[in-house]
């Protein structure tokens, strides 16, 4: 059932809840049980039909969810208008729920580590890539938050999918390190387990001092010469497809 009053509701959670920004961002928190209080669309027989051809898993409960708002009222709601001009609220998960999904151990996917990372769409598009391999989260280190808005509009709600969270190099959970460096071992002579650590240093300076200290394994990806880098949700898409290749 709506709430009476999703406008009024809105206001009161929005400082404390994750915005979910589109139709797709809505369907992924759905799909992964994320807590959603209030969603807003401006047309809904719209949204429902979208539901209906892209995501008929979530329809009924989009059903019941979604209120109808005029277009001035919804885009009072966001910082900037998604194209499906949907939007929702959702509950964040618990960070100790989240800390202990990443340290139990034995592991049967690796944890991915951007060590400082500085864009907040390379950390969104990540996260996204990580939900989709399964691993078991994606860990930041530094000052960028993982659950800014556009980080999660960059991830298409798939935050909820894996365990998402921010500590220091010292916090990370157990495993060996395997850490993406250019003067590494060829990646493609490494088995990486399934309990990894996987970390990718900054867009801009690579590997910190801390956490090149605590790898184990510094590895690196394929690169014709000449060519100075690939970008991080690159990188760590060839190393996640590399995992998942040899883990049969």
């Amino acid at each position: 059932m709506t709430p009476p009053d999703p406008v009024g509701l809105w206001h009161r959670l929005a400082d404390t809840s994750v915005l979910l920004d589109g139709f797709h961002a809505l369907k992924h928190a759905l799909r992964f049980a994320a807590g959603v209080p209030v969603a807003v669309t401006v047309d809904r027989a719209a949204t429902l039909a979208l539901a209906t051809e892209l995501a008929p898993d979530v329809r009924e409960t989009l059903d019941g969810l979604l209120t109808q708002v005029p277009e001035p009222t919804y885009r009072s709601l966001v910082p900037r208008p998604h194209p499906t001009a949907v939007a929702a609220l959702a509950l964040r998960p618990s960070r100790a729920a989240n800390l202990e999904k990443l340290a139990h151990t034995p592991r049967t996917a690796p944890v991915v580590v951007l060590d400082n990372p500085r864009n907040l769409g390379n950390a969104g598009a990540v996260i996204r890539l990580a939900a989709g391999f399964g691993a078991t989260g994606v860990v930041t280190t530094g000052t960028l938050d993982p659950w800014h808005p556009t980080v999660v509009r960059a991830g298409a709600g798939l935050h909820f999918a894996t365990a998402v969270e921010r500590l220091t190099v010292a916090e990370l959970p157990s495993g060996p390190v395997f850490a993406l460096d250019p003067e590494g071992d060829d990646i493609r002579g490494t088995k990486l387990p399934d309990d990894a650590v996987l970390a990718f240093g900054s867009e801009r300076s690579g590997l910190s001092a801390p956490l090149r200290a605590r790898a184990d394994h510094l590895v690196a990806l394929p690169m014709r010469p000449q060519v100075s880098s690939y970008n991080l949700a690159t990188s760590v898409a060839m190393t996640l497809y590399h995992w998942s290749a040899s883990s049969f």
